[in-house]
């Protein structure tokens, strides 16, 4: 072994010594113009949890409780990315929908049966996102209409779309410390912060 480097120096556990639990730790305070990429979920650092298309609905939502998420990455049998499902594609009428058109019991619906397609989505990319705050990212959800968006990085060695993080309004709510459930569509950033400043 090459002797330049020297072992590390150990420390005995004490009884006090605690497992991490990041979601406990103090945060820092995140306003509308705080970076963007303070409240994107990176998937660069943390796996994504996917779901097959073939899988049971049940088994999706069961999944989502397990891991305390609200959506999941769908894959196809190639195992390439093939669409989202949320909590609300879950919960929400789709189900329904697919047992009055298609006939199948609640017991046989899939994700694929009621998943949001990729052909169906658009993404923000992480060049813009680096120059952007929250502020801009709530605005742009808000106009989309969605409760998720993706962001995407091009890969230089494939020249494909890679998804790298995800940004999720509940999250952003509770870093910001506000509910967005009251914003109207806005139309700019001050907008925004108008709403939140008079908020309560």
């Amino acid at each position: 072994m090459d002797t330049q480097f020297q072992a590390l120096n150990t420390v005995a556990l004490p009884q006090t010594t605690d497992l991490i639990h990041v979601d406990a730790r103090p945060q820092r305070p995140v306003t509308l113009k705080s970076a963007a990429q303070e409240v994107m979920t990176d998937l660069r650092l943390i796996d994504p949890i996917s779901i097959s298309e073939d899988a049971l609905l049940d088994d999706a939502h069961a999944r989502m409780v397990s891991h305390g998420i609200r959506l999941l990455f769908v894959t196809n049998e190639q195992g390439q990315f093939s669409g989202l499902l949320t909590a609300t594609d879950v919960l929400g009428e789709r189900p329904m929908q697919c047992t009055l058109q298609h006939g199948k019991r609640h017991n046989e619906i899939t994700v694929g049966d009621v998943m949001t397609p990729r052909s169906q989505l658009e993404a923000l990319n992480l060049k813009d996102i680096a120059h952007s705050t929250v502020g801009h990212v709530v605005a742009t959800m808000r106009n989309l209409g969605r409760q998720h968006s993706l962001v995407v990085e091009m890969n230089d060695s494939t020249k494909h779309f890679e998804i790298c993080g995800l940004f999720s309004t509940s999250h952003i709510a509770r870093r910001l410390g506000v509910s967005l459930n009251f914003i109207r569509v806005p139309q700019a950033f001050s907008e925004i912060e108008h709403a939140l400043l008079h908020e309560g």
